[in-house]
Formats: structure tokens, sequence, C-alpha cells
């Protein structure tokens, strides 16, 4: 990994008003932690501009007025709450036999398939934290995404590498290529369509099943047994019980 060379000077006294009066300065209050004991020093802001302000990973050597020279990274950063302003820097002192942790930015190369066939690239993580010995600290963790095609995803473990370890859980997806929200809405419009015809053939047949006068055709038919000729339903008309028959009277006396 590459590293930036920070030229710094010791300062014994701490505290909120030495620190601010530092800042005054143009200088920044650092503590770089991992060794003996707490180490204090100051460098100017202007040093840490290509440290800060990048997307890229450093590592750090911290030089003293002594021609000493301590190997570290950047462990926490504070800015102020409303210039954004560096207020002070946390290092840690690194020991080419023991691993530090640190986050290392992504960089993606090559034309996916998927983004070619209108599909859209989604970065889900920009950076990935590892565990590795100084040595061992890439610059940058590389990935081919060209055989990427749309539903496709790069999975943290694709990328395992005997180095380093990530500090990911094994699900951590890195990048991918998602279908596009039109694709999306097309889709589910022609899957709308293909229901209401469905839904129009399936009423059709209903219909045709029926007869046309909207009756069954048993309706028409009555039993035998309550069937009657008209003749015979006229008789049973004036037909009337012989008691209730009376003598026609004379009308003329």
């Amino acid at each position: 990994m590459k590293s930036i060379t920070i030229n710094g000077s010791k300062r014994e006294s701490v505290g909120k008003s030495a620190s601010k009066a530092l800042r005054n300065a143009g200088q920044i209050p650092c503590v770089l932690y991992g060794g003996d004991g707490p180490m204090h020093f100051s460098a100017p802001e202007l040093a840490f501009s290509k440290l800060i302000y990048t997307s890229n990973a450093y590592t750090v050597v911290i030089a003293f007025d002594d021609k000493k020279t301590y190997s570290a990274v950047v462990q926490d950063i504070q800015f102020h709450p409303v210039t954004d302003k560096i207020l002070h820097i946390d290092f840690y002192h690194l020991f080419d036999d023991k691993e530090i942790a640190m986050d290392i930015p992504v960089r993606l190369v090559g034309n996916s398939i998927g983004v070619k066939l209108g599909g859209n690239l989604q970065r889900n993580k920009r950076k990935l934290r590892i565990k590795a010995l100084p040595t061992n600290l890439p610059d940058y963790i590389e990935i081919d995404i060209a055989d990427l095609d749309i539903g496709d995803r790069v999975y943290v473990t694709e990328l395992e590498n005997e180095s380093y370890t990530f500090l990911h859980p094994d699900n951590t997806v890195v990048c991918q290529v998602r279908t596009p929200r039109a694709l999306i809405v097309e889709e589910v419009e022609e899957d709308e369509e293909d229901e209401e015809t469905e839904g129009e053939e399936s009423g059709e047949s209903a219909d045709d099943d029926k007869p046309k006068d909207g009756k069954s055709s048993d309706d028409g038919k009555k039993p035998d047994g309550d069937s009657k000729s008209d003749g015979d339903s006229k008789a049973d008309g004036d037909t009337k019980p012989d008691g209730d028959s009376k003598p026609k009277k004379d009308s003329k006396k």
C-alpha cells in the first residue's frame, strides 16, 4: 500500500486550550496509539489534504524532528460540525507482525453485459473492511464486472484472498446489476393485459354454455303426469257435482 509522509512535532501541553491554540496557528493536534503509550504531536493542516480528502487508502509515515519515524494508519478523525474543518486525528502504530483492520476502496473494471442490455449497476459497497498484516494491505480491491448480467450479484465470498480476511458476513453484496424500473413496469402491464384477456375468454365461454333466451333447456318441459290435454282441462272446469245443479224455473206462470 502507498504511504504518505507527515512531518510532525511532539507536544507536551495537552488540553482544550492548547489544542485551540494549535488550530489557530494552522496546526492539527494528533495522537499516536499502539506503542508503549499515547504520543501527542501536531502537524500542519495542509499536510493532511491528500490523506483525508480522497477515496484512496494510504498508510502514514510520521516523521519527527529527532529523525524518528513511525508507520501508522488513520484510526479516527474529528471534524467541526459547521465548518467541516479537521479538529483532531488519531493514528494507530503499525507493526510488521501484527494484523490491522482497515477500509479498502473497491474498484470496478470492465463493461457489464447487463448494463449494455439496459440494466442498472448498483454499488452496494464502495469500501470493504479487511484484516491483514501491514505488508499485505492492498491499495484497492479490484472486481471485473464484464460478465455481470442483469440480476447477477457479486458477493464478498467471491473475492476471498490469501493475503487478507474480509470482516463482512458471507452474504454481503458488493455490487449488482438490477433490472431497470421501466422494464419492470412493462412486464407488470403485460401480465395485467394477459389476465384481462384470460378473464374475457373465460366469460365468453361461460356465456356460450347458456341458452340464448336465458333459460335452461329443461325449463320448457313438464312432467308427463302433470300434462293434460286441452279437452280434459275444459271438461274439468265445466263439471259440477249433481247436488249443486238446480232445476230451471218456469218463467211463465
